[in-house]
């Protein structure tokens, strides 16, 4: 495929998500303003946040609850990200093997209920979200990756895994790209969902569970206030912010994007969720411990019908590739295909910036692989590109924390993988500020904390240099260096 002719597949782009650039997408709650009180307020709307806000309502209906976030919900992680809705709560089996070898069971047991009971929730509140219990494909594209993929469905059996090893006319049998040597499926451990329509859907249940919401709120401060936590808030019109918007360009509508007028707010609350993930942290200790890395996306225009039958992909798994450095696909309900992954950008000083969302260089190298994998699709055009920030951190999977004597939680780090495990961190976070000895409390996954990084300037010589390292294992037949070899027998990693 030549520079030109990707040139042109990306002509058209709308440099906007997909999933946020629809007609259903609600209109914006009113922000807060004034003085409020709460028994429980949740700072963020995204998946962690809404989960934590509605079960905490569904333990107890007359909790006084109040979420508040800084765009609106759904705008951040999740309404831009695949939509693959895992069982696993570890990251994968494997990382959850190496991390929590005596309770990798029952973490397996509990990873599996909780996307049964995301199923159920769908179901129950009636979520339009495009629910699809697939399973997932994972294909090997060089010869050193079907080693690995063997490897991964012995240990996935040995868990009780629905997986089946698929040789390359079998694979291809199922999506069909020249670049597939082999691949596993696992049967029904992974849900496809559309996420800004799940984000839209817990909001809507929130609201009509009893949960004050208010869109446009930034938390810029909390401290202890007696017997409560005091949050500061700072609210913006959303025609004020429409403006800004404008101003700062098309992929501003993020909610931090543009300075806007603010009207200052405080609230006063008994017990707080604290669900920001990739953003500068409120509380200093989660600095060192999470790294805001940028993934960027692609979708395609609808396929038409002679371009879905030279692919195949009748069963609409979610396929993902086995390098290091990975690349995830899926198809929607109206037949586009979502390309994402590969490259895994940080910037200097955790920096997060809406400026950031938008990488001419990855666009074009995510074009490129996408051709290379279905050359008959040569005609295809983009119609959406963007990127969005993840948090990532050493052990590649969430951890959890409390602060100011108990009063306020935090899970984040899930790197990539939270659409499901968000709603299982919520629980987690309900439990450690009830103060209760339970069992999600005594797990070494809630209990125990991931190495953290190294400041400045160390962090991004080490990031860039584990960058380098993967892509040079990926050219190398998956052999690593002295560099990753050393970060693994340390536990330390960095990934998307």
């Amino acid at each position: 495929m030549t520079t030109a002719r990707v040139g042109r597949a990306l002509a058209d782009a709308a440099p906007v998500p997909y999933w946020l650039d629809r007609k259903e997408r609600p209109d914006p709650l009113p922000p807060l303003v004034g003085a409020q009180t709460a028994d429980l307020l949740v700072i963020g709307g995204g998946y962690g946040g809404l989960w934590a806000a509605l079960e905490a309502k569904r333990a107890d209906p007359h909790r006084d609850v109040l979420l508040v976030d800084a765009g609106t919900c759904g705008w951040a992680a999740s309404g831009r990200n695949g939509g693959f809705c895992a069982a696993s709560l570890t990251h994968g089996l494997a990382n959850g093997v190496d991390r929590f070898p005596d309770e990798i069971g029952e973490l397996e047991r509990l990873g599996r209920q909780n996307l049964d009971d995301i199923a159920d929730t769908v179901a129950e509140f009636g979520i339009d979200c495009d629910f699809e219990r697939t399973g997932e494909l994972a294909v090997a594209v060089e010869p050193y990756q079907l080693d690995g993929l063997a490897a991964d469905a012995e240990l996935a059996r040995r868990y009780g895994h629905r997986v089946r090893l698929l040789d390359r006319d079998e694979v291809r049998a199922e999506v069909n790209s020249p670049t597939y040597l082999g691949g596993m499926i696992d049967a029904d451990r992974v849900a496809m969902v559309d996420p800004a329509k799940l984000a839209w859907g817990l909001r809507r249940a929130c609201v009509e569970a009893g949960v004050r919401v208010h869109e446009h709120t930034r938390v810029t401060g909390l401290r202890a206030d007696g017997v409560a936590l005091r949050a500061d808030t700072l609210g913006t019109d959303p025609d004020d912010l429409a403006r800004s918007a404008d101003l700062a360009g098309p992929a501003a509508p993020a909610g931090l994007a543009a300075p806007a007028p603010g009207r200052p707010g405080v609230i006063r609350a008994r017990r707080i969720v604290l669900a920001t993930n990739a953003f500068p942290p409120l509380l200093r200790r989660l600095r060192a411990y999470v790294v805001p890395v940028y993934d960027h996306v692609l979708m395609t225009e609808p396929l038409n019908p002679a371009q879905r039958d030279a692919i195949g992909w009748r069963n609409r798994q979610g396929l993902a590739d086995t390098g290091n450095q990975f690349h995830y696909y899926r198809i929607t309900r109206d037949g586009r295909i979502l390309f994402g992954g590969y490259d895994a950008v940080y910037h200097y000083g955790n920096r997060v910036a809406p400026k950031l969302e938008q990488r001419p260089a990855t666009f074009t190298t995510l074009a490129q692989h996408f051709f290379t994998t279905f050359p008959q699709l040569a005609d295809v055009r983009f119609s959406h590109r963007w990127g969005g920030v993840i948090d990532t951190c050493t052990r590649f999977c969430p951890f959890y924390g409390t602060a100011f004597g108990g009063r306020l939680a935090y899970a984040a780090g899930y790197t990539g993988l939270g659409v499901g495990a968000t709603r299982f961190s919520a629980r987690v976070l309900l439990d450690l500020l009830d103060g209760g000895n339970t069992p999600l409390t005594r797990l070494d996954l809630v209990r125990r904390k991931p190495l953290p990084f190294p400041p400045e300037p160390v962090r991004a010589i080490g990031i860039n240099l584990t960058r380098r390292s993967m892509a040079r294992a990926d050219a190398r037949g998956g052999r690593r260096d002295l560099w990753l070899r050393t970060l693994d027998r340390l536990g330390l990693g960095f990934d998307s």
